[in-house]
């Protein structure tokens, strides 16, 4: 027996040169892959300022980098027919912890619509990420309710 994979894309053109889907659900879980704050055309919302060196002077637009990881993620699991009330993982990868902790907890509840939302969540400092202007990226695990056959 073959699990059945349903894929989920946004479209970005670093899916088709990594080689990768942004969604994958295998039975009842969703899983995503990092997702970080593009737009639409794929063009970063937010990008950290870089000094001389090509890294970040500052860690100012993590809130902003943050809110839309959110708003990728949703348009990923909707095309799933999943919402964040299914998310129960999440790990943030950032380059500033305290900046991420700060900004994470505001858009984590606002996103959520809780004070204390009902996901496990780690937080987790790293030297670099995928782009020098990105700050942050979020991975999501979600369950949903899967019919069963009669």
């Amino acid at each position: 027996m073959t699990n059945t994979k349903k894929i989920a894309n946004l479209g970005v053109a670093w899916e088709q040169a990594f080689g990768y889907a942004q969604a994958v659900q295998v039975k009842d879980t969703i899983y995503i892959s990092g997702q970080l704050s593009h737009d639409g055309d794929g063009k970063l919302v937010a990008p950290a300022i870089l000094d001389d060196k090509g890294r970040p002077v500052d860690f100012t637009q993590m809130e902003e980098q943050i809110r839309q990881t959110y708003v990728n993620a949703k348009k990923l699991l909707a095309e799933l027919g999943a919402t964040l009330e299914d998310v129960v993982e999440e790990t943030l990868f950032v380059l500033d912890i305290p900046s991420a902790f700060t900004a994470g907890s505001k858009v984590r509840k606002e996103m959520y619509g809780t004070d204390t939302p009902p996901v496990a969540s780690n937080l987790i400092g790293v030297s670099a990420l995928a782009f020098p202007e990105q700050i942050v990226e979020i991975t999501f695990r979600a369950v949903v309710d899967v019919p069963t056959a009669s």
